[in-house]
């Protein structure tokens, strides 16, 4: 039997995200399904004070339904396609992002339920917990306060993260563009923009959380480095990568490169699903 791909989105993002890297999988013969993760997609809070004109202070206080959302909660809402997806035959879990924790922590729990895992630049936690990650030398070229300028919220106060992508600071928006997508249009960075919701929940994870070799490790696994990302930078993906092989060096990681932002892969998502498609390859043949 075939191979069926799960993708799993990363923060402020949902299953939509995929569409385009979905058809191109489906014209290239191969089933898949985009996993919303608690809180996301059509369970998503958009507050009336998000809509123009907007309401700052009703945008900092109105509650967000994500809160409360754990690690988790999300690696239960993906064990649950990997369940029914598995009676199909083969299960490549792919993940964007933050994505990656979450199918760090599905490897750790049900190892059995996937036949290949694929980070694409995305964080695959060993050394240290996700959070930490961001004080590490390699994230330093990262535009940490340009990021932070689009916060609408106190996370501590709220209980979760809420980022005003609907904002007309020019700096804001030039500062989510050339971490995201600097290799993209204008149209093509607004329209992704507003796919994002404003509501991610606060837990990435902790050190239980980081890969485990005696379940994680048994996987095989691909990690998709995206050579012009500047928010989890080059730098920062090998890493993840030399950690993981340090972890398990009798399983290394299978190593791709895609010139790619962060986001470009899936707005022009033909290498992305060629390359995919080669893995399906090699999971229908084991």
């Amino acid at each position: 039997m075939s191979a069926t791909f799960v993708l799993v989105h990363g923060a402020f993002a949902n299953s939509f995200s995929f569409a385009p890297l979905q058809a191109e999988l489906a014209l290239l013969g191969h089933r898949s399904a985009a996993v919303d993760l608690p809180g996301h997609g059509f369970e998503a809070t958009y507050p009336a004070a998000y809509q123009a004109p907007q309401d700052p202070e009703g945008l900092a206080t109105t509650p967000g339904s994500i809160k409360g959302v754990t690690l988790a909660d999300n690696a239960a809402r993906v064990i649950e396609v990997l369940e029914r997806a598995k009676q199909h035959g083969p299960v490549i879990l792919v993940g964007h992002s933050r994505g990656g924790a979450t199918l760090t922590a599905v490897g750790n729990a049900r190892p059995d339920l996937v036949d290949r895992i694929v980070y694409v630049s995305a964080w695959a936690p060993v050394d240290l917990d996700v959070g930490a990650y961001y004080a590490e030398p390699e994230m330093a070229t990262v535009d940490a306060g340009a990021l932070a300028g689009a916060l609408a919220a106190d996370p501590a106060a709220l209980g979760l993260l809420r980022s005003n992508f609907r904002t007309a600071d020019p700096a804001v928006l030039a500062g989510f563009k050339e971490a995201f997508f600097a290799d993209g249009t204008d149209d093509e960075f607004f329209t992704f923009l507003n796919t994002f919701q404003p509501d991610e929940n606060l837990d990435a994870g902790t050190s239980a959380d980081r890969a485990q070799a005696e379940t994680w490790g048994t996987i095989p696994r691909s990690y998709v480095r995206l050579s012009e990302d500047t928010s989890i930078p080059p730098a920062m993906q090998d890493r993840m990568i030399r950690e993981g092989d340090a972890l398990t060096p009798d399983n290394p990681y299978d190593v791709h490169t895609l010139e790619s932002s962060h986001l470009r892969w899936l707005v022009h998502p033909g290498p992305a699903a060629e390359l995919l498609a080669g893995l399906a390859v090699s999971a229908d043949r084991a």
